[in-house]
C-alpha cells in the first residue's frame, strides 16, 4: 500500500491515494485542487523514503470536497464564591480534502 506523511495545519496525516481527511481550514473553494509540498515520508511499494525534514521533489495533490465548522463546544469559566461566570461556544472551521495522488 502506497502512503505519504503530509504536514498541514501543524498537524501530520498518514494519507493514501482515495482518502478523505479533515484539515485546518484551507484558503481554497470547493472541487478545486490543492497540493501538500511538505511531505516527511514517502512509502511505495518496498521502497520507503524519509526526509531531513521533507523529501525533495514528493508532493501529494488532492481535491477539496467541502470547507465547513466542526459540532460546537463549550468553553465554560467560573471562579467559585466570586461570582463570576462566563459561557463561550465554539465551532472550529475545517476542510474536507480527498487525496488523488502521491508522486515522488
Amino acid at each position: 500500500m502506497d502512503y505519504a506523511i503530509i504536514v498541514t495545519g501543524g498537524k501530520q496525516y498518514r494519507v493514501c491515494e482515495g482518502d478523505e481527511i479533515y484539515v485546518e481550514k484551507l484558503d481554497a473553494e470547493a472541487e478545486s485542487n490543492v497540493t501538500f509540498d511538505q511531505v516527511l515520508a514517502v512509502s511505495v511499494g518496498e521502497n520507503k523514503t524519509f526526509g531531513k525534514p521533507f523529501v525533495d521533489g514528493a508532493s501529494v495533490t488532492g481535491t477539496v470536497v467541502k470547507n465547513g465548522r466542526g459540532k460546537k463546544i463549550i468553553v465554560y469559566k467560573m471562579r467559585p464564591k466570586k461570582n463570576y461566570r462566563r459561557k463561550q461556544g465554539h465551532r472550529q472551521p475545517y476542510t474536507k480534502v480527498r487525496i488523488d495522488k502521491i508522486s515522488v
